[in-house]
């Protein structure tokens, strides 16, 4: 029995990690177990690239090499734990997989998306989740949420990525929002601005539909 793949996306600071441990609670709570994980990393090898990939000591990064090495992870994570758990018939939660890369790379640094699409359709193997959750938050308030999760708002322990300047945020906003668009069959477009249990909730009870048709 195939196992269920479910995807946490959205802008940084949406609350999508939050989100996310809180459905693997509330499956557990309900007799149900999954596999947690995250991306870039999830494996030992892919958790080695995510730290070259997030470092900001790495500014120098082309956008072929950000491109390339968010696929490389991306392959050794599906093909070393996604894939074995979803055969196991498993549900599997990700943080965040290929529309992240459409987001931030495609639209956030302006490769082409054919190149990206086929870059993580190679390194995927072509797997699709079965439902995305994708969270939406305005720029402004995504960045005010980073800053106060960094600690300090003078001081802020921001990535390479996070450290981008907001023009960069929007695109990937609006690529966010696109993807949404172009898939409303798979992808659950979510506004993140409101309440935590409200959006829980909400998320818990799309899965139990999802759950009673795929299992």
């Amino acid at each position: 029995m195939k196992g269920i793949f479910i995807t946490f996306e959205g802008p940084d600071g949406a609350g999508k990690t939050t989100q996310l441990k809180k459905l693997a609670f509330a499956l557990q709570e309900e007799g149900w177990s999954a596999v947690v994980t995250r991306e870039p990393g999830g494996t030992m090898i892919s958790d080695k690239i995510r730290e070259i990939l997030l470092s900001p000591d790495h500014v120098e990064m082309s956008d072929q090499a950000e491109v390339l090495l968010y696929a490389a992870s991306r392959a050794q994570h599906v093909r070393e734990l996604i894939a074995p758990s979803l055969n196991r018939g498993e549900i599997v939660l990700c943080d965040r997989f290929v529309d992240a890369s459409i987001a931030y790379q495609a639209y956030g640094l302006g490769v082409e998306e054919r190149v990206v699409r086929s870059v993580n359709e190679f390194a995927t193997g072509g797997l699709v989740p079965d439902r995305t959750y994708m969270l939406d938050i305005p720029v402004e308030e995504s960045r005010h949420r980073l800053l106060t999760r960094s600690g300090a708002e003078l001081t802020p322990e921001l990535d390479r990525i996070e450290q981008k300047e907001l023009e960069y945020h929007r695109r990937v906003r609006e690529g966010f929002l696109r993807i949404a668009q172009a898939e409303p069959h798979r992808v659950r477009l979510l506004d993140a601005a409101g309440s935590e249990e409200v959006l829980a909730g909400a998320i818990l009870s799309d899965v139990k539909l999802l759950l009673e048709r795929c299992l």
